[in-house]
């Protein structure tokens, strides 16, 4: 594991109940494979490209979202020797921007595999993919099981430990890019999850304050000189950036404590330029944290 990639994940327990809950399933009850989900064939012609970076074919983009996550699965299981472990998931699709430009009317769930998340300050190829972009994010981190009853973006703060400030690096991979994808396409290729880099973790704080501020928060993106690239609020996911760990759980996801949750754009995505340096600023937050990516 190289120096930039995060370590303190959680134990392997947690992580095969993360891939299970994946899959849709228990061990020892595994639902058949959908007559729609791509081959192995394809999944691993789609993993040859993924790999050199190269621009590959669609996969199960007329297919159903249960073809769509049994591919999902494929790939995340034959990742996991070169990637580790999951840690958590990603939801892509969170804001009304993103919905359109992807044309579907609801989110789409990723896996979050161990060696995706690089340390605050990362290096990274602006060439690092496909179809290579960077986005303003958040994750958050499951304190316990609770949080898979909670109802609203209260209760689930009171289940969460903190926030980290993380600039997801997606990769559409796909010839064609965003125009070419689907919320089934998408969510196959594991919802473009390629790399992120994380900052410090802000504590949670149990108050309204603290809560009001996870949606009030204002989000920029400046480059190394200080121009602003993007800025958005927080509430720009779903109404509040909880409300995406609600749609995940609604989706059949069942959280363990320790979890990591991606929970989506806050703002647009971005291209990377070679040599360029980007921070990424959370405004309203206790201390306005900061996290930032080189890209050469």
């Amino acid at each position: 594991m190289t120096s930039n990639r995060l370590t303190n994940g959680p134990s392997i327990v947690v992580m095969v109940a993360v891939l299970l809950s994946a899959c849709g399933g228990s061990g020892a009850d595994v639902a058949p494979e959908p007559a729609g989900c791509p081959s192995d064939e394809a999944v691993d012609r789609f993993l040859a490209d993924w790999r050199a970076a190269s621009p590959t074919e669609l996969l199960a983009a007329e297919g159903s979202i249960e073809d769509a996550l049994c591919a999902q699965r494929k790939i995340v299981q034959r990742l996991e020797p070169s990637l580790g472990a999951p840690i958590g998931y990603k939801a892509g699709l969170t804001s009304a921007p993103s919905q359109e430009r992807f044309g579907v009317e609801s989110p789409v769930r990723g896996v979050l595999l161990e060696g995706m998340l690089l340390q605050d300050g990362a290096n990274v190829s602006a060439t690092f993919g496909a179809q290579p972009l960077y986005e303003a994010d958040l994750l958050v981190v499951v304190a316990d099981e609770a949080v898979n009853n909670a109802r609203d973006p209260e209760e689930v703060l009171s289940h969460l430990s903190g926030v980290i400030p993380f600039i997801e690096l997606p990769d559409l991979a796909v010839a064609g890019g965003a125009a070419a994808l689907n919320g089934p396409a998408l969510t196959a290729i594991n919802v473009a999850a390629r790399l992120g880099v994380v900052g410090e973790t802000v504590p949670v704080e149990q108050s309204q304050e603290f809560l009001q501020a996870l949606a009030d928060m204002t989000v920029r993106v400046v480059d190394q000189n200080g121009a602003e690239l993007a800025t958005a609020q927080g509430s720009a996911v779903l109404g509040h950036p909880l409300n995406a760990v609600l749609w995940l759980v609604e989706s059949g996801v069942r959280f363990s404590a320790g979890d990591y949750v991606s929970v989506g754009s806050i703002g647009p995505l971005l291209t990377p330029e070679q040599g360029q340096g980007i921070s990424v600023i959370y405004e309203g937050l206790p201390g306005d944290p900061v996290v930032s990516v080189n890209f050469y």
